[in-house]
């Protein structure tokens, strides 16, 4: 066994969401030389503009830190970045399968939230070492010995295990990397079995192609070998391989426990899933690691350009952001009222405010967008079963027998005093109450089930009302459930409206269709003629409002005389009304289409 193969230490930093993953990255980086101090700066492993402007972290990163131990050895420690955020909880969940350890990091003042609890148990699923570290310990309202704790309530670890740190100021970074050497195990070294590599992530280089970033679980994958992927039955030849600093470094090979990057002029990035595993020929194993699934897309909304001359411009933008982003999906779609677009499928909110704004600054493609959708499950009276992820697609309501919406086991952790306003609003969403668990005497999780096309809209932030911002929410698919689902059409000027159509509860139906009707009186231009509103499920109208037509006053010129002949023109005018209803087309602004998304459910 060579002596570099077991100083290597695979680990990631797992948190809730603003508990300091990215500024305790950047201190490890600092304090090993890793990045030189005149090229630091903040969250340096977050290369996205978006990623500094929100202060988050999108996509993983990988990167490599030589570090010299006072044992008067050298060690070789593979950091991934992840995102916090429960939209990239796959990404997560990646990440950890290509690690030994892992950091959990907590804030001082924040305590365990949800987002802790769930990666969390993501770590122990993966049968990781976890390092528990209280982060932010230096900030005057920092509640040591209580989130002390509730980490040792929700690991079982012992209180001289909870390192003390501030990653800002520096405290504590020498005992992290002392745990890490002391507390994470070395990868196994397997290097003269068949070779088996997890991909955890990709990116695009347009002289490269696709370039996976992989874990060598097995074996040995160098140049000159023949890649394949247990996805697809293509191979490519390997030309590169090599190791990430703050870019990347060409290696001779990676062997069994590195973490690094392959080069096989891989032109189509559908070839390269997160999950999926590599093997390479001659040493090339039959059976893949464990644990691969496909991305599926939990929320859909249509894009459609503004400019219907920007189609083209679209189509190309979002073959580009496809090609470092395997989790975004998209197919043409049709709206008669918007007319040629495209249908997209996101994680969640976050991921598709996130391509939005991309395309829109990075490609300056100015868009419209479509309120989002779940992804429903309609089952037909003959038996056959279809997916339904716009309300355009939904089967005529004879044809229906049963429709399923997806439900989300969620987690919210609150203070004790908001129990009782979490429960009204969660009864208030159709949630299905499951258990309480009391963190501590002042802190609860709360389980719930909760169908995912209430979560979408306006939960998070009415969560966060509820509770003054003390609460923190996260979900992930529980399965899908019959509901009593309708499809709810809005009609401009008698012509349904495609792009307006929602698919909402039965019990909620006549209140969003009521509430849709006022709301878009509000924002349909007036026309030279009245424009009826209405809502309607199926051929039954259950709401109506109407847009006055503007006034013009035909008999100004008009100055006493005989009344017949202010009679002829208003007659003629009432005449002119009626023709100009039956042909006329009324333009609906953005802001009508988003109305949905206003109204109070």
């Amino acid at each position: 066994m060579i002596w570099e193969e077991i100083r290597i230490r695979n680990f990631c930093i797992i948190a809730h969401i603003d508990h300091g993953k990215s500024t305790l990255a950047d201190r490890l980086l600092e304090e090993t030389k890793t990045v030189a101090k005149k090229d630091m700066q903040d969250q340096v492993l977050d290369s996205m503009d978006l990623e500094r402007e929100r202060g988050i972290t999108i996509k993983s990163h990988p990167i490599q830190i030589h570090y010299q131990h006072n044992d008067g050895k050298s060690y070789i420690l593979n950091l991934i970045d992840t995102p916090g955020h429960v939209d990239f909880s796959y990404e997560v969940s990646r990440s950890l399968a290509a690690c030994e350890g892992a950091l959990l990091l907590v804030d001082a003042v924040q305590g365990v939230e949800a987002q802790t609890v769930s990666n969390t148990y993501l770590a122990i699923e993966s049968n990781l070492d976890i390092v528990p570290i209280i982060n932010k310990v230096d900030l005057p309202s920092a509640q040591t010995q209580e989130v002390t704790r509730q980490l040792i309530e929700l690991i079982g670890c012992d209180e001289n295990e909870i390192i003390l740190a501030s990653a800002k100021d520096g405290i504590g970074i020498q005992d992290i990397f002392n745990a890490i050497i002391n507390r994470i195990p070395a990868p196994q070294q397997n290097s003269n079995v068949p070779t088996r590599a997890l991909i955890f992530d990709s990116t695009y280089n347009n002289y490269r192609g696709a370039i996976p970033y992989v874990r060598v679980v097995d074996g040995v994958l160098k140049p000159g070998s023949k890649a394949r992927f247990f996805g697809h039955n293509h191979e490519y030849e390997i030309t590169e391989v090599g190791h990430f600093v703050l870019k990347m470094i060409k290696a001779k090979e990676l062997r069994s426990g590195d973490v690094g990057y392959v080069i096989a002029n891989i032109r189509d990035v559908a070839h390269i899933l997160p999950g999926d595993t590599l093997t390479a020929k001659p040493n090339q194993a039959e059976e893949p690691l464990p644990g691969f699934k496909l991305i599926k897309p939990m929320v859909f909304s249509g894009l459609y350009p503004s400019d219907s001359d920007d189609y083209n411009q679209l189509r190309k933008a979002l073959d580009k952001l496809k090609l470092n982003d395997a989790s975004l999906i998209y197919e043409p779609e049709t709206s008669e009222a918007l007319g040629f677009g495209f249908r997209c499928g996101f994680l969640g909110l976050l991921h598709m405010e996130i391509i939005q704004e991309r395309l829109e600054r990075e490609f300056e493609v100015n868009l419209v967008t479509t309120p989002p959708n779940v992804r429903y499950l309609v089952v037909q009276k003959n038996g056959q079963e279809v997916e339904v992820d716009t309300p355009a697609k939904m089967p005529p309501s004879s044809d229906i027998q049963d429709i399923q919406e997806p439900y989300m086991a969620s987690e919210i952790i609150t203070p004790v005093e908001y129990i009782g306003n979490i429960m009204k609003l969660c009864q208030s969403k159709r949630g299905i109450y499951k258990n309480t668990d009391y963190l501590t005497k002042d802190k609860a999780q709360l389980h719930y089930d909760l169908p995912l096309a209430e979560i979408i809209f306006d939960f998070y932030d009415k969560l966060k009302s509820a509770t003054r911002g003390y609460a923190s929410f996260d979900y992930a698919l529980a399965d899908y459930r019959q509901g009593d689902l309708k499809k709810l059409d809005i009609l401009l000027n008698g012509e349904p409206v495609d792009a307006l159509s929602i698919i909402t509860h039965a019990g909620d139906a006549y209140d969003q269709g009521v509430a849709l009707c006022s709301k878009l009186k509000e924002l349909i231009p007036r026309q030279l003629f009245d424009v009826p509103i209405q809502a309607s499920l199926g051929t039954k109208v259950i709401a109506r409002s109407t847009v006055k037509a503007l006034k013009k006053n035909v008999t100004a010129k008009c100055y006493g005389g005989d009344i017949t002949r202010k009679r002829k023109l208003w007659k003629k005018q009432k005449q002119g009304k009626k023709r100009m209803k039956s042909i006329g087309k009324i333009e609906i602004p953005q802001e009508a289409l988003l109305a949905v998304l206003q109204i109070d459910k």
